[in-house]
């Protein structure tokens, strides 16, 4: 997924078209977003517990992913993003438009992580033998 927190994305589609805000949590498993002031919605609540008094609270959903886009720190125009593997093989999300490189480094791929962490193995000699 392209976007991460605290990216400042803006509203493509629906209610809050043209609206921006700043992503609070990233759900990949639903390809959604949270985003802080978009896509609020009122829930009416009975007394609980946790909120004796009830009421109608205001929830900030998800929104798909496919309706926002990130805004470019350099411009502050909206851009698509891509990724750009650096000759010491770190990953680097890059702007497409201004080629302007993220301020945080992407998180490296699974492939290229070195597995470091091998399981000693034991000689046949060094086993436990059980009582006879």
């Amino acid at each position: 997924m392209k976007l991460r927190k605290d990216d400042k994305v803006i509203v493509l589609l629906g209610k809050d078209k043209g609206k921006t805000g700043k992503v609070t949590a990233v759900i990949p498993g639903e390809n959604k977003v949270l985003v802080e002031g978009i896509n609020v919605v009122k829930r009416h609540t009975k007394p609980t517990d946790k909120l004796p008094r009830g009421g109608i609270l205001d929830i900030t959903k998800p929104i798909d992913v496919s309706k926002v886009m990130v805004l470019d720190p350099a411009t502050g125009k909206p851009a698509r993003v891509g990724f750009q593997i650096k000759p010491d093989g770190t990953k680097e999300r890059v702007f497409k438009v201004s080629a302007n490189h993220d301020r945080k480094p992407a998180k490296a791929d699974k492939s290229a992580k070195s597995t470091d962490k091998e399981s000693p193995k034991v000689a046949p000699s060094e086993t436990k033998v059980g009582k006879k």
